[in-house]
């Protein structure tokens, strides 16, 4: 399977790719663009028995030159309101800071993010409006969770 972009890409990057679209993680689509395979549209659908359930959350995924000596560059483009993620997108998550590994793949990345919405950590907060409410009154949090789903993660296109 061959794609687009500037020049010939790792065999490492081509095999995870192929194996992101020939076998793909249940609730997640990832799928390099057409113009740039380093480049990703991802979208992770809410976990069930989380306040994210019935939500299609886009992201943006991006493999940097170094990969996979370095993490891939990731955030989420539909808003939610979570302590690990902030109002730009960008995700707390040690996997793809310092606990990155070129051993880890994209797809466990990904399992990570959809992991990390169905068990938000407020103790190690991005959003600290988010967490400080997490910590105060969860079920308050919890149901402004649902709220910005329903708000802005009902009616995303799947990638």
């Amino acid at each position: 399977m061959a794609f687009g972009g500037s020049g010939a890409l790792p065999k490492r990057i081509l095999k995870e790719t192929e194996r992101l679209l020939s076998d793909p993680v249940p609730g997640i689509n990832a799928v390099p663009h057409d113009d740039n395979a380093r480049y990703f549209s991802v979208v992770i659908l809410g976990p069930q028995d989380s306040p994210y359930a019935g939500g299609t959350f886009r992201l943006e995924l991006f493999l940097p030159d170094d990969y996979p000596m370095a993490p891939p560059k990731v955030r989420f483009l539909t808003r939610l309101y979570h302590p690990n993620i902030d109002r730009l997108g960008r995700i707390c998550l040690d996997v793809i800071k310092k606990m990155w590994s070129p051993a880890l793949q994209i797809r466990t990345v990904l399992l990570s993010i959809q992991a990390l919405l169905a068990a938000p950590n407020p103790e190690d907060p991005l959003n600290n409006e988010a967490a400080d409410l997490w910590k105060r009154d969860e079920e308050a949090a919890l149901a402004k969770a649902r709220e910005w789903t329903r708000l802005y993660a009902s009616d995303t296109p799947s990638a």
